[in-house]
């Protein structure tokens, strides 16, 4: 028995040593692929392999890489990135300006991203989007971020479940305030459901108020540092009236019934808006709101609560990065993989969507000029705007044919904000932001989740305030004020 599990034990390692030989004598250079996955909760190992080799296949005879794909789901995302990052296991990366921990505005001041500056120009990957996209995404006047081409502006909309819309006849277009809803809400109350207000555990005053503010640090966490649309000035949110009412308001639903403490506790999930248990949500703003659908997997309608707003982190809503662990030979072959991404539709739908006849189906209806996708899978399942770009993504089948042309519109016909271009350099006053930020977990999250009732959020925020002067936040606001004045006067 021994003898046969030692045998065992020298033909696994034999056989690991003829992959790894005949992967190197392949010419190929092998890229570890790291990506996010929000629309299922736990991916399947074994359906991302199959992909994973599909897409290898596919890619064979156009570029000398192969990669080596991982999903992992939202829940866990950064905390395992973080440890892969700390690893070296990491060549190419999803992540977003808004994710916490291995966000772009925490890789760059970490140098933990590769400099693609010099590698981009001539690429495909390159030329496959408009040069604004590049300027748009850059750090201190370089480039290591690749954005998805989506919706690379910021605007937001009230969100309907279209059954209770219909059921209760409600006018959604004469919503154009939060307080509006509370006639719809009240409605949800009595048709008993969980969730009249989902905030879906986020915490919303940087999207809802981006008329009056620019966030410019696309952190929720340090969402009390902003600058004044009005003013042109840098302000601490935290005492402004805006911020009051919200917390106020959110309060009064809370103990109104409207809003679940599970939102508060962070019970709620990515998946929860897939339930029939909720009634009014948010959304980000897209050229077709339409996709909703799909990825709730009921029909949902909107109303826009925000204009929309090119700045500093916008284009950087998802993006990917090389890691700075990264040969210079791994890294412009992650520029070739992305390239060929971006611009070939194919393999941009295998990336995105899996394998065609077991996660989703080309499909055409009689209104269509060209073929949509049908999703049907429950083990592979990603989305347009966490994947590749949006002018090589096939449409869905719920999407327009124009789908790619809508995008270059949408995307052209924002405002652009007063703080566009401006970066923050926190490198001299760090301790400061860090400690502030760890308050917002304390203080700002449970104030913008109704996790504080409306009589007692005027002593909530001025103890959070003073909390937060105690953490240093007057030298980091004073600071910003300083870097953003001398940025205005370039």
């Amino acid at each position: 028995m021994k003898k046969l599990v030692t045998f065992a034990l020298v033909l696994c390692l034999a056989l690991s040593m003829f992959v790894v030989t005949a992967s190197a004598e392949s010419g190929k250079t092998v890229i570890n692929l790291t990506r996010c996955t929000f629309n299922l909760a736990t991916p399947d190992s074994e359906q991302v392999k199959k992909v994973e080799d599909a897409i290898n296949a596919y890619i064979a005879d156009k570029i000398d890489v192969e990669i080596r794909l991982t999903d992992i789901g939202s829940g866990e995302y950064t905390d395992k990135v973080n440890l892969s990052l700390a690893n070296n296991e990491i060549n190419l990366l999803w992540t977003a300006s808004w994710e916490a921990v291995i966000g772009t505005n925490d890789l760059v001041p970490k140098n933990a991203v590769y400099d693609i500056t010099d590698l981009l120009p001539g690429t495909a990957l390159y030329e496959s989007m408009d040069a604004g996209q590049w300027e748009a995404t850059k750090y201190d006047g370089k480039n290591y971020f690749i954005p998805v081409y989506k919706d690379n502006v910021e605007g937001y909309d009230f969100m309907f479940r279209k059954e209770l819309v219909d059921k209760y006849g409600w006018d959604i277009t004469s919503v154009e305030k939060l307080a509006d809803l509370e006639p719809m809400l009240e409605d949800a109350k009595a048709e008993g459901l969980k969730y009249p207000f989902l905030t879906q555990k986020t915490a919303m005053f940087y999207r809802w108020y981006i008329d009056s503010f620019d966030f410019f640090t696309a952190d929720a966490n340090t969402n009390f540092f902003a600058v004044d649309r009005a003013t042109n000035e840098v302000v601490d949110t935290i005492l402004t009236p805006e911020y009051a009412e919200f917390a106020k308001l959110m309060g009064d639903w809370a103990e109104k019934g409207y809003i679940s403490e599970d939102d508060v506790t962070k019970v709620t999930t990515d998946t929860t808006t897939q339930t029939q248990d909720w009634a009014i949500s948010w959304w980000t703003d897209l050229p077709n709101n339409i996709e909703a659908n799909s990825r709730y997997g009921q029909e949902v309608v909107m109303q826009p609560a925000t204009n929309r707003y090119a700045h500093s982190t916008s284009a950087l809503g998802s993006c990917y990065c090389i890691t700075a662990n990264s040969t210079e030979e791994e890294a412009k072959a992650a520029i070739d993989f992305m390239g060929l991404l971006y611009t070939d539709s194919t393999l941009a739908d295998i990336y995105t969507f899996g394998i065609e006849g077991e996660d989703f189906e080309y499909t055409q209806a009689d209104d269509q000029t060209i073929q949509h996708v049908t999703q049907h899978s429950d083990k592979y399942n990603h989305s347009m705007w966490e994947s590749a770009s949006a002018t090589v993504v096939t449409p869905l089948d719920v999407e327009p044919d124009d789908k790619a042309e809508s995008y270059i519109a949408f995307n052209g016909g924002a405002n652009t904000s007063v703080a566009a271009g401006f970066r923050f350099d926190k490198s001299l006053v760090e301790a400061q932001y860090t400690a502030c930020s760890t308050l917002f977990e304390q203080y700002g999250f449970a104030l913008e989740n109704g996790g504080v009732p409306a009589d007692a959020v005027d002593a909530y925020i001025e103890q959070y305030q003073a909390d937060l002067d105690a953490a240093g936040y007057q030298d980091v606001l004073a600071e910003f004020q300083a870097q953003y004045d001398a940025w205005k006067a370039e």
